[in-house]
């Protein structure tokens, strides 16, 4: 899935990779300083190139850094994405603890209640906050 030329921009790598929606979104990240190569903050434009470094950071996540592997500059299947890059260790590791972090921590303030509070519920609520 390579192109001919062997030079893909890294807005169109990250949106052929799936690590965006739309193309948009992948400019909008690369412009807004949340993807750097080697440790450098890139400007849409830049070309990617095989074993360059990327990190991309998400939020909410922790950065997700991945060394490519292939260059696409179309958007195929999720298992030909899946090809065009390798998750370093590191990542997968600080992602693992990430996940087992969020799984440990207390439940959000409501999160017991259930359902959605209803207009009953939310007059209750509001006078005991008020003290009355």
């Amino acid at each position: 899935m390579a192109p001919d030329t062997g030079k893909v921009r890294i807005d169109k790598w990250l949106w052929a990779a799936r690590f965006y929606k739309t193309r948009g979104l992948a400019t909008d990240a690369v412009a807004g300083g949340r993807v750097h190569v080697g440790g450098q903050r890139v400007k849409p434009a830049r070309d990617v190139r095989i074993d360059d470094v990327i990190e991309v950071s998400r939020s909410g996540h922790s950065p997700l850094t991945v060394v490519v592997r292939d260059l696409a500059d179309k958007r195929g299947s999720a298992t030909v994405a899946q090809g065009l890059y390798v998750e370093t260790p590191e990542s997968v590791e600080l992602r693992e603890r990430d996940r087992l972090m969020r799984k440990m921590a207390p439940p959000p303030p409501g999160a017991g209640l259930g359902a959605r509070p209803t207009k009953r519920d939310r007059r209750r609520f509001d006078d005991a906050r008020r003290g009355g």
